[in-house]
C-alpha cells in the first residue's frame, strides 16, 4: 500500500507503521501530561501556577474577608495554602500569618473527639487561649518584646501555654486543660475575690482570670483572657503589624461528630465576634458551606456580625479558565499546540479555541446534545447545580487515564488535533462518581448510607411514594428524608410542592448503577 506521496507504508495489525509511530508519540505525550491533584494539600508546590486569581482571591488577600465559605472541593484549602505561599509578600505589607492547623497530615484537633469540651463556654475559652498562645509564640519569635507583651508572655508561661518549641497538638491539649481549670475555679469561687489570709486573689489561674478584674487586681498583675488580647493588640499597633490567624480543615477535624463540630464552630464564631474590636488581630476561617448551613439552621446570633465573608463559587467561564491553566502548565501541550501561554490565559476566546482543538466537539453526538465542556460541567454538578473544581480535575485525570488505556489496547488515533477520543469520557465518569459518593456522602454522612444504598440499581427520578416503598418508611418520613438529601446536594427537587419528585444528578448515578427514568410505586 502506498500513501499519496508514493512512500510505501507497512501495516501492522489494523495500523500502518506511520499510525503506530503517531500513537506512540501520543502515548508519550499523555503519559507526560498532568492536570495536578484534585486535593490542594497534595500539590502545594504547584498551586501558584494552577490557581485562578479571581476577585474573590483579591478581596481575601487584601484582608477584606474574615470567613471563607464554599462547597466541598470548591478551593477553600487552595486559598488557605496560597496565603501561606504569599507569607513573605504579606509580611512586607505588615501582615503576619499564624497557622492554627497543620496544612497536611493529622489534624491538630483530633484529640478533642475522644475528650471533647463539655460546654460551649469551655470551647470559647479553649479557642481563645489556643489562639492567644500561637499568636504570642509567633510574636516572640519575631522579637516583639515591649512591656505590655512581656506581661502576656509571662502569664502564658505561668499557665504552661508558651513553650520554647511550638507543638500545636500539645498546645491544644494544654489550652483545653487550662480552660477546664479556669472555668472550674470561676464556678467554685463565684468570681474574683481575695483570700483574707494571704491577700492572693481567688477565681484565677496563675495571672489569668475569666472575667475582667477590678483595678486592684489588675495592679497585682491579673488580667482577663480578653484583657490579654487587648495588650497583644496594643503591641501589634505599636509595631505596625496585623496578625492573621488561619483556621482550615475544620470539616476533617470534627467529621466524626456533627454535634461536636457544631459546638466547636459556634464557639469559634463567638470568638471571632469577641475579637472584632481588636483591629490588629484577625481570624481567617475557612469553612464548608454545608457545615455552615447545618450549624446556623437552628439560629446563631453571632452570625449577624459576619458581614466580611466570601462564598467561593464557580461558573462555566472560571471553570474553563481553571482547566486551561492546568492544561497550559504542561510544556508538552504548549509545544504540541504552539500556544503562547500568557496570551491564551489572558483571553477567554483563546481558551475556548484551544479547548476545541484538544477535545472533541461532543461526547454524545446529535444536534440536541451538549458540547463537550458543558457535558463535563453538568456531569460533575451536584443536586444544587454546583460544579466544584475537585470533581472536574478528577474527571480530567480519569479521562487521561482512559485515553492511555485505549491507545495501549490498540485504539485508533483521535481525529485531527484532538488529544482525547470521545469514547473515553463516559468511561471516566464512574471513578469520579464513586469517589464523590464514598468520600463525601458515605464518609461524612454515614447515617444517610442505608438510604442511599437502597437506591442502588433504581431509577434516576424518585417520587415520595416510591421512596416510601424503597426505604420502608411512611410517606411523610420519606419526604422529610428526601428534603435532607436535597440539602446535601444528593437529590435535586423537581415537580410541584404537592407532587414533588427527586432527581439524582449525574455525579452520583454511576456509583449507584442508576437507570434513566422515573420510578413508579407499586399499585395498592
Amino acid at each position: 500500500m502506498r500513501c499519496v506521496c508514493g512512500v510505501r507504508r507497512r501495516r501492522v495489525g489494523n495500523h500502518s507503521a506511520m499510525d503506530l509511530a503517531r500513537i506512540m508519540d501520543r502515548l508519550a505525550l499523555l503519559k507526560e501530561l498532568s492536570f495536578g491533584s484534585q486535593v490542594a494539600e497534595e500539590e502545594i508546590q504547584h498551586l501558584a501556577s494552577y490557581f485562578v486569581e479571581t476577585d474573590q482571591w483579591n478581596r481575601i488577600v487584601k484582608g477584606d474577608i474574615g470567613l471563607v465559605r464554599g462547597e466541598k472541593g470548591a478551593g477553600k484549602s487552595a486559598i488557605y495554602l496560597l496565603l501561606g505561599e504569599n507569607a513573605d509578600s504579606l509580611f512586607d505589607r505588615g501582615v503576619l500569618l499564624v497557622n492554627a492547623e497543620n496544612p497536611r497530615g493529622a489534624t491538630v484537633f483530633k484529640d478533642l473527639v475522644s475528650d471533647p469540651p463539655t460546654s460551649e463556654a469551655e470551647f470559647v475559652v479553649l479557642w481563645k487561649m489556643y489562639l492567644l498562645s500561637i499568636i504570642c509564640f509567633q510574636l516572640r519569635s519575631f522579637g516583639i518584646n515591649g512591656d505590655s507583651i512581656r506581661h502576656v508572655y509571662s502569664s502564658l508561661e505561668g499557665a504552661g501555654l508558651l513553650e520554647r518549641e511550638l507543638n500545636l497538638s500539645s498546645l491544644l491539649r494544654s489550652a483545653q486543660a487550662f480552660a477546664r481549670r479556669l472555668l472550674r475555679i470561676s464556678s467554685l469561687e463565684g468570681g474574683l475575690q481575695f483570700d483574707p489570709n494571704t491577700g492572693v486573689p481567688t477565681g484565677v489561674s496563675g495571672k489569668i482570670s475569666l472575667t475582667e478584674p477590678s483595678g486592684d487586681l489588675r495592679a497585682k498583675g491579673i488580667n482577663s483572657v480578653d484583657g490579654l488580647f487587648l495588650k497583644v493588640n496594643e503591641e501589634l499597633s505599636k509595631a505596625s503589624l496585623v496578625i492573621w490567624a488561619l483556621l482550615d480543615r475544620l470539616d476533617i477535624a470534627f467529621a466524626e461528630s456533627h454535634e461536636l463540630e457544631a459546638n466547636a464552630i459556634r464557639a469559634l464564631i463567638k470568638v471571632y465576634s469577641d475579637l472584632r474590636g481588636q483591629d490588629q488581630i484577625k481570624l481567617k476561617i475557612f469553612l464548608r458551606e454545608d457545615i455552615w448551613r447545618r450549624i446556623t439552621a437552628s439560629g446563631l446570633r453571632e452570625a449577624s456580625h459576619l458581614v466580611r465573608y466570601q462564598i467561593v463559587e464557580w461558573n462555566a467561564p472560571t471553570l474553563l479558565h481553571l482547566m486551561m491553566r492546568r492544561m497550559l502548565s504542561n510544556d508538552v501541550i504548549v509545544k504540541q499546540y504552539d500556544v503562547d501561554r500568557e496570551a491564551a490565559l489572558s483571553s477567554a476566546a483563546e481558551q475556548e479555541r484551544l479547548f476545541n482543538r484538544i477535545f472533541p466537539p461532543q461526547v454524545e453526538q446529535g444536534p440536541q446534545k451538549a458540547p463537550t465542556f458543558k457535558w463535563m460541567v453538568t456531569r460533575c454538578a451536584d443536586g444544587k447545580d454546583n460544579t466544584a473544581p475537585r470533581e472536574l480535575i478528577h474527571l480530567l485525570n480519569s479521562i487521561r487515564e482512559q485515553e492511555i488505556r485505549r491507545l495501549e489496547r490498540g485504539g485508533g488515533y483521535p481525529a485531527g488535533e484532538q488529544l482525547f477520543d470521545r469514547s473515553v469520557f463516559k468511561a471516566a465518569l464512574p471513578t469520579v462518581s464513586a469517589a464523590r459518593l464514598q468520600t463525601y456522602m458515605y464518609a461524612e454522612y454515614p447515617a444517610e448510607r442505608p438510604f442511599l444504598e437502597k437506591l442502588d440499581g433504581q431509577k434516576t427520578e424518585q417520587t415520595p411514594d416510591s421512596l416510601s416503598e424503597l426505604w420502608g418508611v411512611p410517606r411523610a418520613e420519606a419526604i422529610a428524608k428526601a428534603a435532607e438529601l436535597v440539602d446535601l446536594g444528593f437529590f435535586q427537587a423537581r415537580g410541584t410542592r404537592s407532587e414533588p419528585t427527586y432527581w439524582v444528578p449525574f455525579l452520583y448515578r454511576d456509583a449507584l448503577h442508576l437507570v434513566q427514568g422515573r420510578a413508579e410505586s407499586d399499585p395498592e
